[in-house]
């Protein structure tokens, strides 16, 4: 099995007044799509922080949490529960600015997706592309780490339908994938993510993958420029540098991020946090102290936000959603639903119904 996989680590200390980037490419054209949508452009950004001219500067530096937000408010005020994905679906490779030209410029659609994959700090902090190689397949996940993002449903469908529009570059437009998988509950309108994709999509899962046939990456990529993807990825790594690349979150955020990772299978522990996060165990407890949390404490935070993340989610059973949050049975969730909220998860559904979550 072969890996190439973006980023480094997440680390601790975040330095304030710092947020994690994405660049402003990534939101290419969406002025534009929120106004086709009936949206009001105005209105959803101002909700979220974000000035209409930071979007004209493909290099600037967005706030992510803020562009997952962006996405998650159109969908929202426009009605449209498939704003990300119809968004993802209509850019091209190029709108995405420098990480496009680098899988544009590749010889083949395996080193335009390893070059995408390496440079792929540099466009979004705090993430994780990766690509497995193994056996005739190739596996290409894809997920925001900022354990302060939990609403970022929308990101991960557009993000999906952007990579899949990099490999149809070369691929043609009728090309799909094997299978796509998502981490987020399956929407009421999960037909119309079979027909964008052309392919099996699944829900609830570890990460957002696509799934396809390792023989694709001997394919041409039909704007192949030597000369130029040297020249872009050398841009990439001056401007990494000149960011510092040094926006990262802190400990709080490193172990919600793995816990929510590690949660479909089963309640997880202080150890396996540490493992994955590559820090002796009584180090994290330590840091947590510091910022007056235990382990116990913060899991069942995440728990608590999740669940009323899944909630907001109509098509799925209650008894999935326990699962989900790493309980083995439906009454345990219960129980503990009751002792933070005073009400059965059935009741709070049917209250807040129709209702959005706060990112």
């Amino acid at each position: 099995m072969h890996v190439v996989q973006s980023g480094q680590r997440l680390q601790a200390g975040t330095p304030p007044g710092n947020p994690i980037g994405i660049l402003a490419s990534a939101a290419t054209g969406l002025v534009g799509f929120i106004g086709q949508q009936g949206g009001d452009v105005e209105r959803i950004l101002g909700r979220t922080g974000i000035a209409c001219d930071q979007l004209e500067h493909p290099t600037l530096s967005l706030d992510l949490n803020q562009y997952c937000q962006v996405f998650e408010e159109a969908a929202r005020q426009t009605g449209n529960d498939n704003f990300g994905l119809r968004f993802g679906q209509q850019f091209k490779p190029d709108a995405l600015g420098l990480l496009g030209y680098v899988g544009m410029c590749s010889a083949t659609l395996g080193d335009a997706l390893r070059n995408v994959v390496s440079t792929f700090p540099v466009h979004q902090q705090s993430s994780l592309l990766r690509m497995e190689e193994r056996g005739e397949f190739c596996q290409l996940d894809y997920q925001v780490q900022y354990g302060a993002i939990l609403r970022k449903r929308q990101d991960a469908e557009l993000s999906l339908g952007m990579f899949v529009n990099l490999m149809r570059h070369a691929l043609g437009q009728n090309w799909g994938p094997e299978k796509v998988l998502f981490e987020h509950p399956q929407p009421e309108a999960w037909h119309e993510h079979c027909k964008v994709f052309d392919a099996p999509v699944l829900f609830g899962q570890q990460r957002n993958s696509l799934v396809f046939r390792r023989s694709v990456l001997d394919r041409p990529m039909p704007g192949r420029d030597p000369r130029l993807l040297a020249i872009v990825i050398e841009s990439m790594r001056l401007l990494g540098t000149q960011a510092g690349a040094t926006n990262r979150p802190g400990i709080v955020d490193d172990v919600k991020s793995q816990v929510r990772a590690l949660l479909g299978d089963g309640y997880p522990s202080l150890e396996q946090v540490a493992d994955q996060l590559r820090m002796p165990s009584w180090t994290v407890q330590r840091r947590l102290q510091e910022q007056g949390l235990s382990f116990s404490t913060l899991v069942d935070t995440v728990r608590q936000e999740l669940a009323t993340y899944y909630l907001q989610q109509s098509a799925l059973p209650i008894s999935e959603l326990a699962l989900l949050l790493g309980y083995s049975e439906i009454s345990a969730f219960s129980r503990a639903f009751r002792r933070w909220f005073e009400v059965s998860p059935k009741q709070w559904r049917q209250a807040h119904k129709g209702q959005a979550t706060a990112p």
